[in-house]
Order: C-alpha cells, then structure tokens, then sequence
C-alpha cells in the first residue's frame, strides 16, 4: 500500500442522535379547572426500538401518567408503511390527539393529511411541518446541530487536511437532517470519507466506526405531552417549541442533561 504524500489527521465524528426528555411534573394545578373535561386519550406513534426510542417512549408515558391522560402506544420500527398503519389504528381507536415521531418526513405530511380526514390533531416531534396543518411541535434545529459538530470538527482540525467519518441515525426524516447541517459546515479540509447509519443504537454505532476505521486507515418530548394537552384544551402553550441546543464534549459530559428518565 502505497504512503500517502501528506499524512492526514485522524478525527472520527460519531453524530449522535437528539433526545426528547419529556418532564414527570404534572401539568395543571388543584385549581386549574380541567377536572370537568374529563382525561385525555393520546396515541404516541414511536419509529424505532433503540435506545433512544425505548427512552422516548418512557418519557412520554411518565408524562402522560402525570398528566391524567390515557396513552395509546404503537411502534413504527423505522418503516414508513407500518406508521401508517400505527396512524389508520389510532385513528380507529379514536384518540384526542397523535404525538408522532416520524420516520421519514415524507411520511409525515401523508400522516397528517390522514388524520386530518378523521379530524384527529398531530403532534410531531423532532421535526415539524407547516403550522396550520398540525396541533403543534417540539423540534429540534437539527441542521444547527450538524452545524455545531462541524464547528467542533474545524476547531480540532486546526486547518490541517483531515478525514472525517459520519455514524448517521437512521435514513430519513431527523438523521437526515443532522448529517445534512453537518456536512454542509465542514470547513474545505475537512473531507467525508465514509456514512453509514448507526440506526440511533450505541452498539450498532460502534460496530459501523470499527468497520469504517479498518477500510479507512487513514481517519485520524416532556413538551411533547405537556404541550398536546395544552393545546386539545384551548389553554396557553406554545405551538411550535424549540427545544436548546448545545455541543456535548468529553470534557462537559458530566453536565449533560439527563438522557433517559432517572427511573428507566
């Protein structure tokens, strides 16, 4: 194997997936009420099993538990015709409203439209859509947070040449967001070499790294529920919430907010 003129700069980027951390405190006060209304029934439509989905998931039904509603449950697995047919169900069970965690955002407009017919609200999370067609949305500025990783990628690589390999979430809808911010920020000697999807799982992630390291040798919703519920009762909630964003290092990891709900 030949050397190369101009050794590279080893920087491997893992981009890892955004978690939704949904609140246990109740959302109405003795006093605020909503008892004559009755409980909410809500469907949540998960789009995958890994970990990240599995943490969702108990986050929102701690939330939903806290908040008096009754939840209705599907998954997804990371196929756009099974959330249809998660949404046709919910639809059929006649629930107040659907939070969705969509798996590609072509899906989810097509979703909406279907619920729509049955006049049963959306309520995405991670991405949104237009305002007028959905109940509201917790996003995250996904493209903003590829941009910071490639931030974090130009600052390490200090303007020498380097190689950079992206462990994607799953194809479709919030990956494809975050590596498309990314890609786009990395400076010009900053080159991709390799993306493969680590399917949002650590140990999937890890297996995809190894293997790219070895072919390149080179390579140096809280408010999700708080806010549906909100809005199903005509009370004050933002439509649209964005939830912060920041840059998580090894040096800052012990200030990270908390990935899973303490009790999972």
């Amino acid at each position: 194997m030949p050397t190369p003129a101009r050794r590279r700069g080893t920087l491997p980027v893992p981009l890892l997936g955004i978690g939704l951390l949904l609140s246990g405190r109740g959302l109405y006060s003795a006093d605020s009420g909503s008892a004559d209304d009755g409980p909410l029934t809500l469907g949540f439509v998960n789009g995958g099993d890994s970990r990240f989905h599995t943490c969702l998931q108990r986050s929102v039904e701690i939330a939903a538990k806290n908040n008096f509603a009754r939840l209705v449950t599907a998954n997804s697995r990371q196929d756009a015709a099974t959330e249809l047919s998660n949404i046709e169900d919910m639809i059929a069970r006649e629930v107040d409203a659907i939070i969705l965690q969509t798996v590609d955002t072509d899906a989810l407009k097509r979703d909406i439209e279907k619920a729509a017919e049955a006049d049963i609200p959306v309520f995405p999370t991670s991405v949104s859509t237009d305002p007028d067609d959905i109940l509201g949305a917790v996003v995250v500025d996904l493209e903003a947070v590829g941009r910071l990783d490639a931030q974090w990628v130009a600052d390490g690589a200090g303007g020498r040449d380097v190689q950079v390999a992206v462990v994607a979430g799953a194809p479709g809808a919030a990956s494809d967001l975050l590596t498309d911010g990314f890609t786009k920020a990395l400076p010009v000697n900053a080159e991709v070499v390799a993306e493969q999807p680590g399917m949002f799982d650590a140990d999937k992630a890890e297996e995809v790294a190894a293997g790219m390291a070895r072919a390149h040798p080179g390579l140096d919703g809280e408010p999700a529920v708080r806010n549906t519920i909100a809005l199903l009762r005509g009370r004050t909630a933002k439509k649209i919430d964005h939830t912060p964003i920041r840059l998580v290092t090894e040096d800052d990891a012990d200030t990270a907010p908390l990935y899973c709900p303490a009790d999972y």
